[in-house]
């Protein structure tokens, strides 16, 4: 026993040393170091079982859909946004679909017309600066006014397919820190945008960005993801892909 407890000692402490990017994922599709979960030291591993499950159902019945018809040239990835937690909780949540996990979580800005701490208000008009619900994919990146930004292609017809026109885009802002909501009690507010943090920004866009799967989720509002998407949407969706003609707004 004498022995055997320094042996094992010394092989835990090799086991710590050891670098986390040696961990690695199995879709073949990415690029391994923009699949590892964020560093240790940065942000625990979120379980699953945090995620509320009514989101995550129907978010998946969303990423399925989407994957039956075609739709998605990036799969594997899936976000989800649940708005019916406080925008002072890590409320975006990236999966890694294929291995049931949760690649990292963020903090997450909701529209200054959707509400203070809370969002509850949602709207796919221009002009409303709320946050819009359902499904989207996410399309090709920009450098905007804000930085880096992710363009949205909003698939739920009347609730959120004017996403473009109106320039909703993932993009960095200053007022999503743990330091904004030290001073503030809240994040900051967009202008309908699912604004995240700085320090986020690169690592998290490039994960999502190009063709993955993004729903947005509040109670009452959820439904949209569980319908098909129709075919004359999927053909528009198909054409604009083709085209390569996005908006370019900040």
């Amino acid at each position: 026993m004498k022995r055997v407890f320094p042996r094992l000692l010394l092989s835990m402490l090799m086991l710590l040393a050891s670098p986390a990017s040696s961990r690695s994922f199995t879709l073949s599709d990415f690029d391994e170091s923009i699949l590892q979960p964020a560093p240790a030291g940065q942000q625990a591993e979120i379980p699953m079982s945090d995620i509320n499950p009514r989101a995550l159902d129907l978010a998946m019945k969303g990423y399925y859909n989407l994957k039956r018809q075609g739709l998605l040239r990036r799969e594997g990835i899936l976000t989800l946004i649940d708005f019916d937690k406080p925008s002072v909780s890590e409320r975006l949540y990236v999966i890694d679909v294929d291995n049931n996990r949760v690649l990292r979580s963020a903090l997450v800005a909701h529209g200054k017309g959707s509400g203070e701490v809370m969002a509850s208000r949602f709207s796919n008009r221009p002009g409303s600066n709320t946050s819009s619900l359902g499904l989207f994919l996410t399309e090709s990146t920009y450098d905007g006014k804000n930085g880096l930004s992710l363009v949205l292609k909003g698939l739920e017809h009347g609730v959120n397919d004017n996403a473009e026109s109106r320039g909703i885009v993932i993009h960095g802002a200053d007022y999503v820190s743990e330091t904004y909501i030290s001073r503030y009690g809240r994040l900051g507010r967009s202008q309908g945008c699912p604004a995240i943090s700085f320090d986020n920004c690169q690592q998290l866009i490039d994960t999502i960005k190009d063709g993955s799967c993004l729903f947005i989720y509040h109670t009452g509002d959820a439904y949209v993801a569980s319908k098909s998407v129709s075919r004359r949407h999927k053909a528009s969706i198909r054409s604009a892909a083709r085209a390569g003609r996005h908006s370019r707004r900040a």
